[in-house]
């Protein structure tokens, strides 16, 4: 069991049941599943690079990504139906909290400039999407062997269907959002 799972279970979950006056332990919110996407433009000419990003993509993530796809073609940017065009990977339950961990204690203070996330990226129900623009914050990465900087979006789903319900989630879990 991870320590932000244990976090979780023993002091999230009554602090959030108490919060919300939850009367069923179940309608708690709770972390479902977190989404990593990272679109690599450059993987249409050269497929070496996307298979270098997938590499690097699995070191952060202990998880292989699927590499996407193309679903139409656009001709200004010179795409076909098909072509590959980005990475995907999904973490759930184990994996999902040791990310979450290790993004949380140390890659987010690895951010030059960083004052917090933003508090206002939540969608209507209730997920939480983030972006970062360096892969090579996290320490999994050699700085090294990197040959081209990408960002990565990262998206938070949550069982909460509203926007307060999640932040709170998030707060408790060590989420540093930004002081407006």
């Amino acid at each position: 069991m991870s320590r932000l799972f244990k976090k979780y279970k023993n002091e999230i979950t009554p602090k959030l049941k108490s919060d919300f006056n939850y009367k069923n332990i179940n309608k708690v919110p709770r972390l479902r599943k977190i989404v990593i996407n990272m679109g690599v433009k450059e993987g249409v000419q050269d497929i070496k690079i996307l298979d270098g990003l997938a590499d690097e993509v699995a070191l952060i993530t202990g998880q292989r990504p699927v590499i996407t796809r193309a679903k139409k073609a656009i001709s200004n940017f010179k795409i076909r139906k098909g072509n590959p065009v980005g990475l995907k990977v999904t973490l759930r339950r184990k994996r999902m909290y040791e990310f979450l961990d290790r993004l949380i204690s140390i890659a987010m203070p690895r951010i030059k400039d960083f004052r917090g996330v933003l508090p206002n990226s939540f969608d209507g129900q209730g997920n939480y999407s983030m972006g970062i623009t360096e892969q090579i914050i996290f320490p999994e990465v050699e700085y090294d062997k990197v040959k081209q900087i990408h960002g990565m979006d990262i998206t938070f789903v949550s069982s909460s269907n509203t926007k307060e319900e999640t932040k709170k989630l998030l707060e408790y879990l060590g989420m540093p959002f930004r002081k407006r």
